[in-house]
Parts: structure tokens; sequence; C-alpha cells
């Protein structure tokens, strides 16, 4: 794919490790201005020597007022990657009030929130967009001790549709990734079993669990041109699991 997003001006949420930090070396490869988000500075510093000219913003999406602070007034935004996101695994019956909020407030409000006020942004501007939420194959099938992450995910499902169809008439396209597993610091605290991992893994169709790279692409693909006629769907990055 000959991609140029030299005239654009992306912002990428939970920017700091895995698919995000890869997501904003690949749009900045391709010429977009990045705006990085992160929770934690010194990963953002560290994306910035990589990634000269980028700006970035330290800021916890999980709070509703400090993110307005940092984000309400952003400029110009013609690309979202909503990617920020926490898992934290608890059987069902033990789900606290505590992991419940969190969760919530970072894996959903936040995309509401952001997405928000980058939408406003391109009405007001009257110019196209294109918004792609990160979920995950667990919005369409369950996982143990992921109760409340997986219903964060199946969420951002039916968020993405209702987005498209509200913002579609303003040539917004809203459309998500949903990766299997991927090999990153949050699926590694998950996964901590190495016996489900390997069942786990066996049970995908192309023996395998996905890789970064393979996300990035789909949200590279999601941004671009190049599906100008796609709005309101979901990439299934799953290496065939829901397949099987």
């Amino acid at each position: 794919m000959q991609l140029n997003f030299s005239s654009l001006q992306a912002l990428v949420t939970g920017a700091g490790k895995g698919i995000g930090r890869d997501t904003v070396k690949a749009l900045h490869a391709l010429g977009a201005k990045v705006i990085a988000v992160s929770r934690t500075n010194t990963d953002l510093v560290s994306l910035s020597k990589e990634c000269p000219g980028i700006e970035t913003v330290c800021v916890d999406l999980g709070d509703w007022e400090a993110t307005e602070r940092a984000l309400g007034n952003v400029g110009p935004v013609d690309l979202l990657v909503n990617n920020a996101a926490v898992a934290i695994k608890q059987p069902f019956l033990e789900v606290t009030k505590e992991a419940l909020d969190r969760t919530l407030s970072v894996n959903l409000r936040s995309v509401f929130q952001v997405s928000q006020i980058v939408a406003r942004g391109l009405i007001q501007r009257g110019v196209p967009g294109s918004i792609v939420n990160v979920s995950s194959m667990v919005a369409h099938v369950s996982f143990p001790n992921l109760a409340v992450y997986s219903s964060t995910k199946g969420a951002m499902t039916t968020l993405t549709k209702v987005m498209a169809a509200e913002l579609g008439p303003y040539k917004i396209r809203v459309n998500s990734v949903n990766p299997t597993v991927v090999p990153t610091a949050m699926s590694q605290r998950v996964l901590t079993d190495p016996e489900f991992t390997r069942k786990l893994k066996e049970r995908h169709p192309l023996q395998k669990f996905a890789e970064v790279e393979d996300v990035v692409n789909s949200i590279i693909f999601l941004l671009s041109d190049r599906s100008a006629s796609i709005s309101g769907s979901g990439i299934l990055v799953d290496a065939g699991y829901l397949a099987s």
C-alpha cells in the first residue's frame, strides 16, 4: 500500500506501548503529524526520540476532567485511533467496583469523550475524517476472567456502528479492528498460564496469534482513503479464530 498522510494530523491514544506506539511510528513514517497520548511520560519521551516532531500529551484518559483540559482544545485532527485500554483479570464473581469503574472509564468512556472532541472539530471545519476503535475478538467470544474487559469491547462494537451511522452524513468514517492475542505487555499480564496459552494458540486455524504489525496495518488501511467506502465495520485480525 503506497500511502501518504502528509497533509493530515492524527491523534493516537494509548500511544506509549504496543499497538498504539507502533501506530504512531507508522503514521509518522507516512508523513502524518501525530499527537501521541499516553499516561506514562517516560514512554512519550522515548517515543519522541524515535519519531522527532510528534506532539505528546501526557494524561490519564480515565480522568474526564483532566482529559478535557488536555485535549479539549486540541488542534485540527483528521484521523483518530482510540487504542487506550486496560485489562484487569478477575473472575466474574470476583469483579470489584474499582476494576469495573477503571475499565469502563478508560476503555469505553474515553472513546466517547475523545471521539466527540475530534468529531466536533471535523464538523466545524467541514472536512472528512476517519476514526478507528481498537477493539478485540473478545467482543464476540467469551474469554475466562475477562468479563469487564470483554464487556467494554462488546460495547465498543455497537458504539462503532452507532458512531458510523450518526457521523456518516458529515463524511466521518468509523470502524474497528478486533485482534486476537497480540504479544504486548498487556496480553502478557493476562496470559499467565503457559499451558492455557499453548492450547489457545492451537485453537487458531493459522496456529498463531497476531503480530502487532498485523493490527497496525489494518488500522492504517482503515484510516486511509483506500477504505473510503468502509464504515461501521470491524476487521477481525484473529488468525481465523472466529471461523473455527
